[in-house]
């Protein structure tokens, strides 16, 4: 069968491919702790949910304006003020089918071939993905664990060309769990007045997932606010992650843009999830700031565990609910039966000498490291961090 050749351009993302391996070994019997996967395991607080059957009683089973209801777009730019004090009116909020999706609807619209967009690494790993896909050019910027995975003013600037269109960063960063802080995006920002041409994606999908005082966005910078695109949504916060809705917002020239995109691609998203976000969105924060608080106990227990182990280095996440030691003290040590070259040796051995799964640091771009989901209970941590200390133990 011939196929587009665009579908060359891109592979199944690393994260999926270890979660479905883990499944296919847990269909065999074997007892697999899966630390792969980026997803609460809460399930959607109960007033949540207790919307979204109200909204199938009251009739919003039908198709909802392509943009989001405006209650909804009213909601999130409530949420925008009282939470990062920005300032944003309907007309600049955009709905979409997942956070993903509002990336998607960005880079399509802001990206035409061979325009480079600048990437700091690690990487969520859809956003080179989605580049290729436009036929941009991904530029990756290394950031080190020695600067908490960050990237400084004198690395934006030394990417910076003439072809540059765009850079994407998420805070708190997936994989890392690094957040910016004011002054470092301030930092950043300055850098960026001297370029007007290119826009900037703040992916902020976890926000409420922050160990710090509090979430900064780069919108803040009244100078950037024009360029900059805030892309958010329900999954990781409420645990939502089911039901598909991200937002953005931005520049409504961009948003109407982005709208014209999705209404070819999807129309709208889903109607009663829409109307459960309302309520999400406006009601009790009080179980997502519950959520949080057992991310930031199971947090302090990996990265404890991890730091106890000879050779693992590791950074200090303040959000999100990933670890992202690295491992490269390993590559050319061997058990007497496998020999670990490079990360994904580790992370393969890890999941059939320990029965643990993780992800390989290739994936989002840096090849040192694997990532660790914390977000599975506390039990299955000990039970993860005691099988990876015994597995990595024999290794020599």
């Amino acid at each position: 069968m011939q196929l587009a050749k665009r579908l060359d351009l891109v592979s199944e993302p690393q994260t999926i491919k270890m979660a479905k391996l883990s499944r296919e070994l847990k269909a065999k019997g074997i007892n697999i702790i899966d630390l792969s996967i980026g997803e609460p395991d809460f399930r959607t607080p109960q007033h949540i949910c207790d919307a979204a059957v109200r909204a199938m009683e009251e009739g919003y089973t039908k198709y909802a304006p392509v943009a989001g209801f405006p209650e909804l777009r009213e909601a999130i730019c409530t949420k925008l003020k009282r939470d990062n004090g920005l300032d944003y009116a309907p007309g600049e909020i955009l709905v979409s089918a997942g956070a993903k999706h509002s990336l998607a609807n960005a880079v399509l619209s802001i990206i035409d071939p061979g325009d480079e967009v600048i990437i700091p690494t690690p990487y969520w790993v859809t956003y080179s993905a989605q580049v290729q896909l436009a036929e941009g050019t991904a530029k990756f910027v290394n950031c080190t664990i020695d600067n908490d995975f960050k990237i400084t003013p004198e690395q934006l600037e030394n990417a910076i060309t003439e072809k540059t269109r765009l850079f994407i960063y998420s805070s708190p960063c997936n994989p890392s769990g690094s957040v910016y802080s004011k002054e470092e995006l301030a930092a950043l920002a300055e850098v960026f007045k001297r370029y007007p041409k290119v826009y900037i994606i703040s992916d902020e999908i976890y926000e409420y997932i922050n160990y710090t005082a509090k979430h900064q966005s780069i919108a803040q910078f009244t100078e950037l606010r024009d360029r900059v695109i805030v892309i958010n949504g329900m999954s990781k916060g409420f645990a939502m992650t089911g039901w598909r809705l991200g937002y953005m917002a931005g520049p409504q020239p961009l948003i109407q843009a982005c709208e014209k995109l999705q209404a070819q691609f999807t129309s709208a998203a889903n109607s009663i999830a829409q109307r459960a976000s309302i309520t999400a969105l406006l009601g009790d924060l009080a179980p997502s700031h519950e959520m949080t608080r057992a991310f930031h106990a199971r947090r302090d227990f990996v990265i404890d565990e991890l730091d106890k182990i000879p050779g693992v280095k590791i950074n200090m996440p303040e959000g999100a609910f990933y670890a992202f030691p690295n491992i490269s003290a390993f590559f050319g040590r061997s058990d007497g039966e496998t020999t670990i070259h490079i990360d994904e040796d580790f992370s393969m051995y890890l999941l059939h000498k320990a029965h643990v799964s993780t992800v390989n640091g290739t994936a989002f771009g840096n090849p040192n490291c694997i990532r660790i989901s914390f977000a599975t209970s506390m039990e299955q941590l000990k039970e993860a961090m005691a099988r990876i200390r015994t597995a990595v133990a024999q290794l020599s």
